[in-house]
Order: C-alpha cells, then sequence, then structure tokens
C-alpha cells in the first residue's frame, strides 16, 4: 500500500473490504481518508449562510462546479437614483415597492419590461444604493442558474437582511427548466415564499417568453368575452406573477439630449450644449438605431473622453513652448 493515493486506497479497501486488515493499515486508511476530505472541503464554495453580509452589499450566485455558491460583489455599481433622468414615474413606483419592503411591510416582485438601455437595470442598482443601509441586499442570478432559486432562497429565509434577487435580461424559450423554478418561486408552490425575499427581474419581453403569430389562432370569443388559447395563457400566466409591472420606452429627442447634457456634466467634460454637440449627439443615436439612457451615457462618456484628451495634448504643447 505505499505510495499509493488515498483515492486508491479506499477503492481498493471497497473492493477488497473482505481481506484482513492489521491496526496499521486501518489506521493508516482512517488518516488518508482524513486528509482527502480536508483536500476536497479546501475546493469546495463557501456556504451561503458563511457570507459576510456586512461587508458585502451584493453578491452574485456562481457555479464553480455541481455546487453554487453566493460571492460578494466589492465594487457594486453604485449609480444614484438622481441620475436616472427621465424615468420619474417607473422610479417613484419602485421606490415606493422596495421602501415597503425594507420595512418589512407587503410587497411585490416587480418586473421592469420595454426597450432595451432604458434603464431598467440601473434603477435596481439604485434601489440597492438608497437602501443598502437599512440592510438591503441583493443577489444577482442569471437565467442559466434559476434551477437553483430554490436552494437560494433556502439559504437566505432566516437572515435578519432583505433580499432582492435581481435577474437580469430575462427571457425564457420554449420547455426551459429555469421558467419553471422561477415560476414556483414566484407563486406556484406548496410552500410559502419568505417575506424578507423579493425577485426583482429585467427583461425585454413583456411575457417572458417569446411570442408568435399562430398562437392567436387559438384564441376563443365566449359570450362576448376574449379567451386565449393554452399557449398564450401560459406565457401570461409567468408574468402575471409579478405584482408590479414597470414599462421603459425609447426617450425622445428633446429628453435624450437633457440626460446627454446631465451626463457631460456629470463627467466634468467642459463643452457646451450646443448646436454641434446637437449634432453629434444625435448622429450618435441614429448610428446605434436608439435614444436610450445607455447610449447617452456612451456618448458623453466618449466626449468628456476626447476634450480631456485634447486639453492634456495642449497642455503639453504649451509647458514645452
Amino acid at each position: 500500500m505505499k505510495g499509493a493515493s488515498s483515492a486508491d486506497i479506499i477503492m481498493g479497501f471497497v473492493v477488497n473490504r473482505s481481506a484482513p486488515m492489521n491496526p496499521d493499515q486501518i489506521n493508516g486508511l482512517i488518516q488518508r481518508v482524513h486528509a482527502l476530505l480536508d483536500r476536497v472541503e479546501t475546493q469546495l464554495p463557501p456556504k451561503p449562510e458563511s457570507m459576510d453580509f456586512g461587508r458585502y452589499i451584493a453578491f452574485r450566485w456562481y457555479k464553480p462546479g455541481a455546487q453554487g455558491a453566493l460571492e460578494g460583489i466589492s465594487a457594486p455599481h453604485r449609480i444614484g437614483a438622481e441620475d436616472l433622468l427621465g424615468l420619474e414615474r417607473q422610479r417613484t413606483e419602485l421606490d415606493r415597492n422596495t421602501r415597503q419592503f425594507v420595512q418589512g411591510l407587503p410587497a411585490n416582485n416587480a418586473l421592469l419590461w420595454g426597450a432595451r438601455g432604458t434603464g431598467k437595470s440601473s434603477l435596481i442598482k439604485a434601489m440597492l444604493n438608497k437602501y443598502h443601509h437599512e440592510g438591503l441586499r441583493l443577489v444577482e442570478v442569471d437565467k442559466d442558474d434559476l434551477v437553483d432559486l430554490t436552494h437560494i432562497v433556502e439559504h437566505l429565509k432566516d437572515r435578519p437582511e432583505r433580499f432582492l434577487i435581481f435577474c437580469d435580461d430575462l427571457s425564457f424559450e420554449a420547455n426551459d427548466p429555469s421558467y419553471k423554478a422561477l415560476k414556483a418561486v414566484l407563486d406556484g408552490s406548496v410552500s410559502v415564499a419568505p417575506d424578507n425575499i423579493l425577485i426583482y427581474a429585467t427583461s425585454n419581453r413583456r411575457h417572458l417568453m417569446p411570442e408568435f403569430m399562430s398562437e392567436n389562432q387559438d384564441t376563443r370569443i365566449v359570450d362576448g368575452e376574449l379567451h386565449h388559447g393554452e399557449s398564450v395563457e401560459e406565457k401570461i400566466s409567468l408574468s402575471e406573477r409579478f405584482g408590479l409591472w414597470l414599462s421603459f420606452h425609447p426617450f425622445s429627442q428633446e429628453r435624450y439630449l437633457e440626460i446627454v447634457s446631465h451626463w457631460l456634466s456629470h463627467l466634468g467634460a467642459s463643452t457646451p450644449m450646443d448646436a454641434e454637440t446637437h449634432r453629434q449627439a444625435l448622429e450618435w443615436a441614429l448610428t446605434r438605431g436608439s435614444r436610450s439612457g445607455r447610449v447617452a451615457w456612451q456618448f458623453a462618456r466618449d466626449q468628456a473622453g476626447r476634450i480631456a484628451l485634447r486639453e492634456r495634448a495642449a497642455n503639453a504643447d504649451t509647458k514645452t513652448h
């Protein structure tokens, strides 16, 4: 047995367990088993209950192997709600719902749906930034890992903190196993949902699943009422489990330019919002096919960087002369 690995010894013992072993062999086997278990334990991800919920305010569920784990995010996105222009109605509604939740009052799971780049994810992050001092925490879960949702909830339900489970850019295809997992946690299981957990999700689709023209052929009118076919009803049933729906739409040209001006000022760009800047901002949006907050932010970063680069070059040229 000298030189054999712990795994070899264990396998040999299992196969030849009827063979006699002397005390030294048994003690050696036990020591090797303990050493093997210690090495395995060091490779396992930390348990959710061992996470430092005081040090971190945001977490990510990840699966380095078969077992998932919470990973603390050391530098979460600290966007302020006041920076999200053009979202006053959505911000008011989500802030009220989140404030109810943080204070231990009844609150709803929320679905933020609509055009890309219009601030859906940023608004959820802004809620964390505003309420984390009151015990709010955020756990980001990728769509493919929603099958672990019941496991995540089980580990968080007895914590004193209030948790937002954040699912970004959510959409499902037919027979997606993650779909059933989310549906069960929202409102489809015999278990009562913990009162310290809400799900905030964003999606470009109102019903989270693709909708086809052919499905409307199953629609019937009974006694003057519209009855959808089973496939449509199934898709609607998931989004209906979110108690709060907030819709997001592309910005008008005027609001888009207002957001550009805000971010240029925020980034310290020394440029006026004159006709030329307006032209460049609109051209930037045209090439991307969208007048969204994200596009406005990207243009402002590009402009602020260009201006700062020119100023540095001018200062360096002045010093050389």
